[in-house]
């Protein structure tokens, strides 16, 4: 009688830290989600700062403004973490293009307010990058723990489910970095 209670208790206690131990994971997962956001969040607010700075002296490039300023509108309103990797991708390319505006205007590349929106800039997108890591790590690790037996077993019993990657699309333009010259 005292073996199979034994028993008994050893698995409650098991399930509990098993439960416990899924519950860490998702938090931490949505941590770093958060750690993302926040960055993203800054880049958004660099970029009106940035092509109001470019429009003073590139006035007649207004379709590449139009399509910074709505790749970020999409990119802002993205929810799960690909429609974000994809809109993400968009913003950087037109990001590029606006760059590109500036090679042609030597005065523009001279501006200090430009060359600090470059430059903070540039962090910021380090800083996504650092964030993205430590996301996917994190996705990587609740996965795992969702797909393993006997957690695979446990996870079912209380829902958990798998979450996405922040992926970025083969060829896309934020593989690439964005170039900041001086």
């Amino acid at each position: 009688m005292y073996i199979i209670l034994g028993i008994i208790v050893a698995l409650v206690l098991y399930l509990v830290f098993k439960y416990n131990g899924f519950i860490t994971l998702r938090n931490r997962t949505q941590e770093a989600w958060a750690d993302i956001d926040v960055q993203l969040k800054r880049r958004y607010d660099l970029i009106p700062n940035l092509v109001n700075t470019v429009k003073g002296y590139a006035t007649h490039e207004s379709t590449t403004f139009e399509k910074v300023t709505e790749a970020r509108s999409r990119a802002m309103q993205a929810g799960t973490p690909t429609e974000k990797g994809e809109a993400e991708n968009m913003l950087s390319g037109t990001l590029k293009s606006l760059f590109a505006i500036s090679e042609a205007y030597p005065e523009l590349k001279a501006n200090t307010n430009f060359m600090q929106l470059q430059s903070e800039l540039a962090d910021t997108e380090n800083k996504i990058q650092a964030s993205r890591r430590f996301y996917n790590g994190n996705v990587r690790d609740l996965n795992t723990a969702i797909q393993v037996f006997p957690g695979n077993v446990i996870a079912g019993m209380f829902k958990f489910t798998k979450m996405d990657f922040f992926q970025l699309e083969e060829g896309s333009a934020e593989k690439e970095p964005i170039v900041v010259k001086f």
